[in-house]
């Protein structure tokens, strides 16, 4: 038996999403709120992969989080065959996986840069080195 998970807001959806892509090791990941600049949407996630597979998988792992744990489906996915820069749509979170270098030629952080950053719980982030 699975546990549906809570999702109340759409801040709980967005910092559920960062979890999500911080657990298939994501990288450079803000997560930003754009409600004072956008009417439609409320939070945008941007992380970045290693690879078109590696975006892939962080996407497939949010969709399918996302319908298994609280019966959610996007309204639009753009770009996931190429998978240099891949459109996840939620309506109140938009969720952009990108390869580093087209990143930093896009710099979508640069649009909403007056826009407040989410806080990331450290406990999303997984230890990368075990220590001893």
């Amino acid at each position: 038996m699975t546990t549906k998970k809570k999702i109340k807001t759409s801040k709980d959806l967005a910092l559920y999403c960062s979890k999500l892509a911080l657990d298939k090791k994501a990288f450079n990941v803000i997560l930003m709120d754009i409600t004072p600049w956008h009417t439609l949407n409320d939070y945008v996630l941007i992380c970045s992969a290693l690879s078109s597979v590696h975006a892939q998988t962080i996407i497939d792992t949010i969709r399918e989080n996302l319908k298994k744990e609280a019966n959610l489906h996007p309204l639009g996915l753009e770009g996931y065959a190429q998978g240099n820069w891949i459109l996840l749509d939620y309506n109140d979170v938009i969720i952009h996986v990108f390869y580093e270098y087209v990143r930093e030629f896009y710099d979508l952080e640069n649009l909403w840069h007056d826009a407040p950053r989410l806080k990331i719980p450290k406990s999303y982030y997984k230890k990368i080195y075990a220590t001893k």
